[in-house]
């Protein structure tokens, strides 16, 4: 997976991502994040990628991504095991 900061600053964030997948994903959990003002994606044109854009106050942007990272992992996992469960 490709991604590039565009721009950072102390409280804003604009990543550049080679797919959809993963900026969608992010917005989800970052949206349950209290210290996210606001967080979206866009993608200009099918054949541009998208950029997904987070707006925080009072926690850093990167930390707010590895936070949801961290609970996208946590429920992966939890996933994992209940659906080894069921063999």
């Amino acid at each position: 997976m490709d991604l590039k900061i565009l721009s950072e600053s102390k409280n804003e964030i604009q990543v550049d991502f080679d797919n959809v997948t993963i900026p969608e994903l992010l917005r989800v959990y970052l949206n349950k994040d209290s210290a996210v003002d606001f967080v979206a994606w866009k993608q200009e044109h099918p054949t541009k990628n998208p950029v997904l854009l987070i707006k925080t106050s009072g926690k850093n942007p990167k930390k707010a991504i590895n936070d949801a990272i961290s609970s996208i992992i946590k429920e992966l996992d939890v996933f994992s095991s209940e659906v080894k469960d069921l063999n």
